[in-house]
């Protein structure tokens, strides 16, 4: 928390004073906006603890409730003040965000009050007795850093500074190089939210949930023959499963939202949104989500696994590959506009997802076990999704989308069917698939 504090003072200053502010006329209470989102930072730290103490005993209903909770409480706080007040501008965007951290530290904070010390916690063992216990203490008789944890700790904060600048890498050539104007950005910025809103609700509890599965099935840092056998089996069929699973979804969206796209913009921002760049970067970033999915999977095994020294070597890996990126950011922008930002995500997901499916291959070696088969759909699934992107993709050419509501239903019907068609050849051909899923 005081690292946090630190870097939300530090970090307002640059954005208040470094970097360019907008005009105030056209973006009002900018400064309040920036002071907001650096205090909503500080309390989300605040609940740091009782995230990790329900991520690591696996307290997944206490998790959708508390995100569930925030998000609308969010959602309608933003709505009622945009109907009542739409001339605070940011204020009510950097409420609601204040709102939304509040109210997901609280789900935490009152849980553990009420959970911790009760006759279930005693029942379950739980390793810790109090809330007191998660504040800061000294523990007599022992050092005051664990140095062994605190090295697997820097090389953690180390991977997970790299992997800001990877996942975050475009945001920083937008505001520090001006290679786009704030209107291209606010274009950009909405294709980003609608298209991340899967990796946001699907992909992220998927691999924050299974990473805290196969770091308790598996032990770290150690081969495939020490590890208990029947672990290995039960973590290589996840593994295999959980591939598949996020394959099919990636591979859903890219062939459906390459012909969807502008339909879909056009009902969500009009012709504003559907007649300029916004149709492409959507398609593009269909592309990505494909990445996205799979490259969650497959790091949230590796990250689960690597022990110290693979972690180091790992970060060198990201310090190479977070300078190439920027740079491809910088000169791909500079050729084709902001479908170059995520042309180059889709360039740093795919040397991510190599690097680890290259761990998982050799991880496996010596085994009997080939989980990377998860990333092979069945041959008439494959043959399905091809037809129906080319049937899609005629379909908006021939009705799509300023041909009248009529036409639209059209290509709605006809990307109705297709779906249809696909999901029956996954029933009939992902068998193993499916009953995984209704047993989750």
């Amino acid at each position: 928390v005081p690292l946090g504090v630190f870097w939300s003072l530090i970090l307002s200053l640059v954005w208040l004073h470094l970097l360019e502010v907008p005009d105030p006329s056209v973006v009002p209470h900018y400064q309040a906006g920036v002071v907001a989102f650096g205090l909503s930072a500080i309390i989300e730290l605040l609940g740091e603890p009782f995230w990790v103490l329900a991520q690591a005993h696996l307290f997944v209903r206490l998790k959708v409730i508390a995100e569930s909770l925030s998000v609308v409480s969010k959602c309608i706080f933003t709505v009622t003040l945009v109907i009542l007040y739409p001339h605070w501008g940011l204020y009510i965007f950097s409420l609601a965000q204040l709102l939304y951290v509040s109210v997901l530290v609280m789900c935490y904070v009152i849980y553990f009050v009420m959970f911790l010390g009760s006759p279930e916690a005693t029942k379950k063992s739980f390793p810790v007795a109090r809330v007191k216990a998660l504040l800061p203490n000294f523990v007599e008789d022992e050092t005051f850093v664990n140095w062994k944890e605190a090295r697997l700790t820097w090389s953690f904060f180390k991977q997970s500074f790299l992997k800001q600048i990877l996942t975050e890498g475009e945001r920083y050539v937008m505001t520090f190089l001006n290679v786009l104007n704030f209107g291209d950005q606010g274009v950009y910025d909405i294709v980003n939210n609608l298209g991340s809103l899967v990796a946001r609700f699907i992909f992220l509890p998927i691999e924050e949930s299974f990473y805290v599965f196969f770091a308790k099935v598996l032990e770290r840092g150690k081969t495939v023959k020490d590890q208990k056998q029947d672990d290995v089996a039960m973590a290589a069929n996840v593994l295999e499963l959980l591939l598949k699973l996020v394959l099919l979804i990636g591979l859903t969206i890219t062939v459906f939202g390459y012909a969807y796209s502008q339909l879909a913009l056009d009902i969500y921002g009009g012709s504003m949104l559907s007649s300029g760049t916004g149709p492409d970067l959507l398609r593009c970033y269909s592309l990505y989500v494909l990445f996205l999915a799979v490259n969650g999977v497959t790091e949230c095994f590796t990250s689960a696994l690597m022990c110290k020294e693979e972690v180091d070597r790992y970060n060198f890996v990201m310090l190479a590959l977070s300078f190439i990126f920027l740079c491809i950011s910088y000169f791909l922008t500079h050729w084709y506009g902001s479908v170059g930002f995520i042309l180059a995500n889709c360039f740093n997901m795919g040397i991510r997802i190599a690097h680890s499916t290259h761990y998982i291959y050799n991880y496996f070696r010596e085994s009997t076990h080939r989980p990377l088969t998860g990333l092979l759909p069945s041959p008439a699934l494959l043959l399905v999704y091809i037809i129906s992107a080319v049937i899609t993709a005629f379909s908006e050419v021939l009705f799509c989308c300023d041909k009248g509501w009529m036409a639209r239903l059209i290509h709605i019907s006809t990307g109705a069917l297709c779906f249809a068609a696909t999901l029956v050849t996954m029933f009939c051909t992902e068998t193993k698939l499916i009953h995984f899923v209704r047993n989750q």
